[in-house]
């Protein structure tokens, strides 16, 4: 390719280049001109991360060649930012996205926001349907959405204001914006794939296209002939230490390169490293290596056959674990009581979709590693890295960059393995950066479930009995299937009382793609199941679906399936109370709309769902410090990552109550394993209710050691000012003058104070008797649809969510975690499907886009958590798990057809409803 001058102009200034044509735009955009802020996403054009406007009109610049941009006009997300010498000043369109929480991750916030202001710019008062068009081709996985039209439509005037932007003087409660969204929202926050450290090596992972297959990898001098740029072919035989990893310590069974035998189609074989450009130009299959193809096991089904070959050595049957919870005879149980029902339910595998594909770098300082990499756990990430180079852990220091979404898909390692050993061997800074291919082909998803469910009940529709047998494919690896194994069968009963209760899980090994954590650790595919089961009976009772549950749901007082004795905090009866008027007045509607209506016919459905918070029957601690330098600036050190459901700002308004200081007084250092202690991974709706009571003790302990100095009472007022700490001790006032009090640490603090908190729970036995978890948040969700009898096709009209929360510590935010969890079971109800080995990309795999997402009213529902120091829970797993049932008995409802297997497909539906119109015909006919 021959280079060319091309210019053209970028947010005002004229900018020229000195390259081939060809060069894709986005990468000149970032890379040459560091406008990090236009992100890539799937590099092409499906997910919209990279929009900019280019000549007036919005484009995916992944597709575009700076040839095409020749004499054209470009605006970024930066070219909407204004300056007041370093600080940002927003645009009203951005202080909007800021005020209304329509940032969480924020990686697809600079598209969304050029797409926005792309309509602004041609209709100043656009309707909720015009937004929902002009923002179509931009992907969000995180806000399901309603927060971006509630900011848009409030330039108008027609949204209610949401934040609170003044200085709070209680924070917790209150609707503080986003404590780092406005790097977010300019486009200057760092993700993984924003950084180049300079000198540095690029890595590629070549991978297996075999589902099943022994390899070997043959004589590699001719590659390294032909490429001079390539500095190392990285094999299973370059690992220091421990060629594998995995969640659990005795579960360590997926290598970081496969060593001659590969189990999935995506697995790493070797790694390249190189120049980038000679990584480049180097074609897969020019890599010397011999195959050997084996029969492939795809599905449960084949895993547990005694055909089927074993794929551990320590799992005879390929079944890795089983979890149960047993209580009384179920069978005997289930033969007495008056109403019965039973089905068969299956799930499919499902993507996270998070948009930033997974990246980072790793630079060996002397005998030290560092690693900068886009994670959920950076502590896990530390022990297993230390274990795979055979180091301390102390000589690993993880660096998380911002991460762009996660969702439990950013808890087990990707990047880091691969560019920790490069880095090590060659002595140089080594990056990588995942193609959404290798997002889609190598990483963990939700677990496929085949679920047999029976529920028995007396004849007034009181539940007697739950038996639950399910089988998860968790691939080729454990990754976290003991997990999904011990916590569906606490959970396979819904948060209801059931005095007879026998549900198991296994997790089945397959040739598949690994399956791991996503939000709900198996509890959604449960509740699939359970809560069709629960409208069925009901059905057969001739009882409001409603009404069924209200009748059997937990209270305080009430004993779980495990012994557990729940004493506080269950609020399932109050989201149940909470969401009544909006069922009674749907229900009305729906049978209006049916009845002026032929081709398309409306459903209501209500769905229940618990979760418990944290890890399941094991310890969970997490340690936040607190510390005040001689300056008197306060800094909260957390290991609690962000991932876009707002643990900064929770844990930030937490830290600023407990200090009794305004929330803008609190510098945040989060996730760097050197200047924070562990807080745990950020999963299981775990760091609001742990993290944030860690927090709350870590200010107790300030507070003692300032208190202590000048032997004030523990309830004398704190504040800090001009470099020193006043303290009013009834009607003495006592000063502290910081720059007098010698430094605690590194970081120039001279006061410090930590607090830890490990909820109480206790181990399960041979029954899963015990108590697994210290807390748990409850949910319930009404949806109303409306299907095209002839298509098959589902549109969901409405969605009341109701999530009881223990207390919303900013509610802005439960209510984006809660659209966002309603948008991702929407996903999984109705469209999303990852094949192995076909699903590549968005083109191949489709999550809701802003049309798809319904209006959603949430219902806050606050019975507090006393274990908790400010009495809250956690919301990002129970949001989701109501959604995609609600929806199945809305079809249900609508259309008489009880679906069993997900995604629904249109096909199937206009099957049904066509068999069930020719059933009604010949009875008909019989008349």
């Amino acid at each position: 390719m021959m280079d060319h001058s091309i210019s053209f102009v970028v947010n005002g200034e004229s900018v020229t280049f000195n390259c081939p044509p060809e060069k894709r735009l986005t990468d000149a955009l970032r890379d040459e001109l560091g406008l990090i802020g236009t992100k890539i996403g799937c590099g092409d054009g499906q997910c919209g991360a990279c929009t900019i406007s280019f000549n007036g009109n919005t484009v995916y610049s992944c597709l575009m060649c700076l040839g095409q941009a020749a004499e054209g006009e470009i605006v970024t997300v930066e070219g909407l930012n204004n300056y007041a010498g370093d600080k940002v000043i927003l645009t009203r369109l951005q202080q909007a996205f800021h005020d209304y929480g329509a940032v969480q991750c924020g990686f697809c916030t600079p598209g969304m926001l050029i797409a926005a202001q792309d309509l602004l710019n041609r209709c100043s008062r656009p309707t909720e349907q015009q937004i929902r068009g002009a923002l179509s081709g931009v992907l969000c996985r995180c806000t399901g959405y309603r927060k971006i039209i509630e900011a848009i439509q409030s330039l108008n005037g027609s949204s209610p204001a949401q934040s609170d932007q003044k200085s709070c003087a209680v924070n917790v409660g209150s609707r503080s914006p986003n404590v780092d969204g406005i790097r977010k929202i300019s486009g200057s926050e760092l993700y993984a794939a924003d950084v180049h450290p300079s000198g540095g090596l690029f890595l590629r992972a070549i991978r297996s296209t075999y589902h099943h297959a022994r390899f070997t990898i043959d004589d590699l001098s001719g590659l390294y002939k032909r490429y001079p740029g390539l500095s190392l072919v990285l094999t299973a035989a370059d690992i220091p230490g421990q060629n594998a990893f995995g969640v659990y310590p005795t579960g360590k069974d997926q290598p970081v390169f496969a060593d001659g035998y590969v189990r999935f189609r995506g697995e790493a074989i070797c790694a390249i490293v190189g120049d980038e450009a000679t990584i480049a130009r180097i074609k897969d299959t020019e890599i010397p290596i011999s195959w050997i193809e084996l029969t492939a096991i795809h599905g449960v089904e084949a895993g547990i056959s005694p055909d089927m070959p074993q794929l551990h050595s320590n799992s005879p049957n390929n079944i890795l674990v089983e979890g149960c919870v047993s209580t009384g005879n179920v069978d005997e149980a289930l033969a007495t009581s008056e109403e019965r029902y039973s089905n068969l339910f299956t799930t499919s595998f499902v993507e996270h979709a998070y948009l930033e594909t997974e990246a980072g770098f790793a630079v060996r300082r002397q005998d030290r590693l560092e690693i900068f990499a886009t994670t959920q756990s950076p502590y896990m990430d530390r022990d297993e890295i230390a274990l795979i180079m055979g180091l301390p852990p102390e000589k690993i220091r993880i660096i998380p960059s911002a991460v762009g979404g996660g969702f439990g898909g950013k808890v087990d390692l990707s990047v880091q393995p691969m560019i920790a050993v490069a880095a090590w061997r060659l002595n140089r800074p080594v990056r990588c950066t995942y193609t959404r291919k290798e997002t889609f082909t190598s990483t963990t998803k939700r677990h496929p479930a085949k679920m047999e469910v029976s529920v028995g009940s007396t004849r007034n529709g009181i539940l007697t009995a739950v038996k639950f047998f399910g089988d998860f494919n968790t691939g080729a690896y454990a990754s976290w299937g003991p997990t999904v194994a011990g916590r569906v069968p606490i959970h396979a009963m819904g948060p209801y009382r059931v005095p007879v209760v026998d549900c198991t899980a296994r997790a089945v090994y397959t040739n598949d793609t690994p399956a791991g954590a996503f939000r709900g650790f198996g509890v959604p595919q449960a509740a699939v199941a359970l809560e069709s089961a629960m409208d069925e009976l009901a059905l057969q009772l001739n009882l409001c679906p409603f009404e069924f549950r209200y009748r059997n749901v937990l209270e305080a007082g009430c004993q779980t399936s495990t012994g557990q004795t729940l004493t506080a905090s269950v609020g399932i009866r109050s989201c149940l109370d909470v969401l009544r008027s909006f069922w009674e007045k749907s229900t009305s509607e729906v049978k209006i709309f049916n009845s002026e209506n032929v081709r398309h016919r409306r459903g209501i459905g209500i769905a229940c769902g618990w979760y418990g918070i944290g890890n399941t029957a094991q310890s969970n601690p997490s340690t936040m410090r607190i510390g005040v330098n001689d300056a008197g600036e306060v800094t909260l050190y957390s290991g609690a990552l962000e991932i876009g459901q707002g643990s900064n700002t929770v844990l930030s308004q937490i830290c600023a109550d407990a200090l009794h200081l305004p929330l803008s007084s609190i510098r945040l250092v989060t996730g760097d394993t050197d200047l924070t202690a562990d807080a745990g991974k950020t999963s299981a709706s775990r760091q609001t209710f742990i993290s944030g009571t860690a927090v709350s003790l870590a200010a107790e302990d300030l507070l003692r050691q300032v208190f202590r100095l000048v032997n004030a009472s523990n309830s004398s007022a704190f504040m800090i000012k001009n470099k020193k700490i006043i303290i009013e001790d009834d009607d003495v006032m006592h000063l502290i003058d910081l720059s007098q009090l010698p430094r605690v640490n590194s970081n120039g603090d001279v006061l410090l104070g930590e607090g830890t908190f490990d909820p109480p729970t206790t181990p399960l036995d041979d029954n899963g008797k015990g108590d697994p978890y210290a807390t748990y948040s409850f949910s319930a969700q009404i949806a109303v649809v409306e299907v095209d009898l002839d298509l098959g096709t589902t549109n969901v009209v409405h969605i009341a969510a109701a999530a009881d929360v223990g207390r919303a510590v900013n509610p802005m935010m439960v209510e984006g975690q809660i659209h966002g969890g309603v948008a991702q079971g929407l996903g999984m109800a109705l469209m999303e499907k990852f094949i192995p080995g076909e699903t590549e990309s968005f083109a191949d795999y489709l999550i809701p886009t802003i049309e798809d997402v319904p209006p959603i009213d949430v219902y806050i529902v606050e019975d507090r958590e006393p274990l908790s120091s400010v009495g809250a829970k956690g919301v990002g797993e129970p949001a989701l798990i109501p959604t995609a049932p609600a929806i199945l008995n809305a079809i249900r409802d609508a259309t008489g057809v009880r679906v069993t297997e997900l995604p629904v497909s249109p096909a199937f539906l206009r099957n049904n409803i066509k068999a069930n119109i020719l059933k009604c015909d010949e009875k008909f006919q019989e008349f």
